[in-house]
């Protein structure tokens, strides 16, 4: 592994804190086994969790003058396959550490490693004034609330991938609620808008009686379909989740899940039932 510059302290402190909270943190066995496992010595086990972490790693950074066990750490901690079951936990705990990974230019994705980010905020005021940019751009253009929601410094603290990919994650709910189905991704799409069997889908954008309008039904799939290949399913596209989305890629992108949703609203239920 490469020489990874040290993290400013400040920023491993806080890091320590979400790692050793109390409640949702590591236990002081964990703490001491990962130590351990790193050969990272454990100067004061008798501390509190956060107090006892933040020395341990703050030790070891100065005495190697680099990061590269602290991000180790990190990643040995969150790795994906220690949460299974408890993706809902996973995700929350993942998004603490980001929102203060994001002051040294670092994201942890979803199969738990850290890499660099091309966007990382220095400040929330720099976050705010992304959010601001991206907000009043995306009202200019009179997108869906439902979408705006997602304009949240803590999302463009990471990168305006994060704004997007959650802003996704709405579209799919909103099939979810307008169907009665469960699923996701592309799977979701096809059982909530295709014919099935019984030649009816489960919401309909329109009457399904002319070539042009069942062409338009086939039409928005194909784009719900492609958005979600695009940002939803990171695993199978793991080269996304790190792709530059600019501030124009963003807008763009919002307004595509505008539009979607619109027409989510206007779609109709139908009598279909499984």
């Amino acid at each position: 592994m490469s020489r990874i510059e040290s993290i400013d302290e400040g920023v491993l402190e806080r890091i320590c804190d979400v790692l050793g909270d109390t409640s949702s943190g590591l236990t002081g066995s964990e703490i001491g086994r990962f130590l351990k496992g790193l050969e990272i010595n454990d100067p004061i086990p008798g501390m509190t969790r956060r107090v006892r972490l933040f020395e341990a790693l703050r030790a070891r950074q100065r005495q190697d003058r680099c990061a590269n066990l602290v991000i180790a750490f990190i990643q040995r901690v969150m790795e994906p396959v220690r949460y299974t079951g408890q993706s809902d936990y996973y995700e929350r705990k993942r998004n603490e550490l980001n929102e203060v990974l994001a002051f040294c230019g670092l994201s942890l994705h979803e199969d738990g490693k850290l890499r660099r980010q091309e966007q990382a905020a220095c400040t929330l005021t720099e976050a705010e004034q992304r959010a601001g940019r991206l907000r009043s751009e995306l009202r200019r253009r009179d997108v869906h609330v439902d979408v705006l929601a997602f304009c949240k410094p803590e999302l463009l603290q990471k990168n305006y991938f994060h704004a997007v990919f959650e802003a996704t994650k709405s579209v799919a709910d909103k099939i979810r609620t307008r169907s009665g189905l469960t699923g996701d991704g592309t799977e979701l799409v096809d059982h909530a808008f295709g014919s099935g069997k019984i030649g009816m889908p489960f919401l309909a954008f329109n009457t399904l009686q002319s070539d042009t309008e069942r062409s338009e039904q086939s039409g928005l799939m194909n784009l719900m379909k492609g958005m979600f290949g695009a940002f939803r399913n990171v695993t199978a596209h793991a080269p996304k989740v790190s792709w530059p989305v600019t501030e124009q890629d963003a807008l763009d992108l919002l307004t595509i899940a505008s539009f979607l949703h619109r027409r989510l609203d206007a779609a109709a239920r139908t009598p279909r039932t499984e």
